[in-house]
């Protein structure tokens, strides 16, 4: 028995060793390197809380990125779900081919985040790119989708909107989940389609809706590849989210004591909304047997 056990811990150890050595000790030495003015090559100096009252009270950039980054996630999060939740619908119908359209519309989530189709983005939405160009057939002048502080940003969550699938898979199993009986019953009721995707799935799926908007938060306040390689943070700053801030900060200005500071409020943020949604979810997230267990 012992033995059995030593060499269960054996096979854990990697992983175990992984998590402190790449994850839980840079979390704990970012929040000491935060309070110090560490200039990667050299010693960190303490500096206290300098670095957190030039951020609030000094950086206009800060608060740039963190606008951006919050109006980018409340739209893309809201927009993905709703297309994610469509399309795992469409999908959860029994038709011939069916696994093959599942896995053509989750292969965009695997290539989405890649530095290739970034790049192609950006020849998509070039003024001369293949996105003006269908737009001039049925008439409408070229936009500056990269150039322009009111159009760079769209194409942005475009290419984050199109990057449904994980969410989707989530969705496609929980509505494979929902009893059969349940829809049998709303249609001897008379109920449309429509009534019985509003009062019957939706009702049952809201521990996965919550998870998956928790899931998409989270991915959307680091989002940094798109940004970063299709308009490089511009035009005028409008797509500057802040883990670009964070990486110039770290590996463009060698500041590595601000960049610990700006990921500790960036991760703080990303508490706060986590903990507001947790909070709301007693008033909208059901589970099953919730009913029985309040009786």
């Amino acid at each position: 028995m012992y033995e059995s056990k030593r060499l269960g811990y054996l096979f854990v150890l990697p992983f175990i060793l992984g998590i402190l050595s790449f994850n839980l000790f840079p979390f704990v030495a970012s929040f000491a390197l935060s309070f110090t003015d560490y200039p990667l090559i050299g010693s960190p100096t303490y500096t206290g809380l300098e670095n957190y009252q030039e951020m609030f009270f000094d950086d206009e950039l800060f608060w740039q990125s963190l606008f951006v980054t919050v109006a980018f996630t409340f739209v893309v999060v809201p927009l993905r779900l709703v297309v994610a939740l469509f399309m795992a619908q469409v999908l959860n119908f029994k038709l011939r081919g069916i696994n093959f359209f599942r896995a053509a519309y989750y292969m965009p989530t695997i290539l989405g985040g890649s530095i290739a189709i970034s790049i192609l983005w950006q020849y998509l939405f070039q003024t001369h790119g293949l996105v003006n160009l269908i737009l001039s057939v049925v008439g409408i002048e070229p936009i500056q989708w990269l150039a322009s502080e009111h159009y760079a940003i769209w194409t942005i969550v475009l290419l984050n909107v199109w990057q449904f699938g994980a969410a989707m898979v989530i969705f496609l199993a929980a509505l494979q989940g929902v009893p059969v009986s349940l829809y049998e019953a709303a249609e001897v009721d008379g109920a449309s389609m429509w009534r019985k995707f509003w009062n019957v799935t939706v009702p049952l799926i809201t521990p996965v809706i919550f998870f998956n908007m928790i899931m998409q938060i989270v991915n959307c306040f680091q989002e940094f590849n798109a940004p970063y390689m299709i308009t490089n943070g511009g035009p005028m700053y409008s797509t500057y989210v802040m883990a670009m801030y964070i990486y110039e900060e770290a590996f463009e200005y060698f500041n590595m004591g601000y960049a610990s500071a700006l990921s500790w409020v960036l991760f703080l943020v990303i508490v706060l909304l986590a903990g507001l949604l947790f909070w709301s979810s007693s008033y909208w997230v059901f589970y099953s047997g919730e009913k029985e267990r309040t009786k």
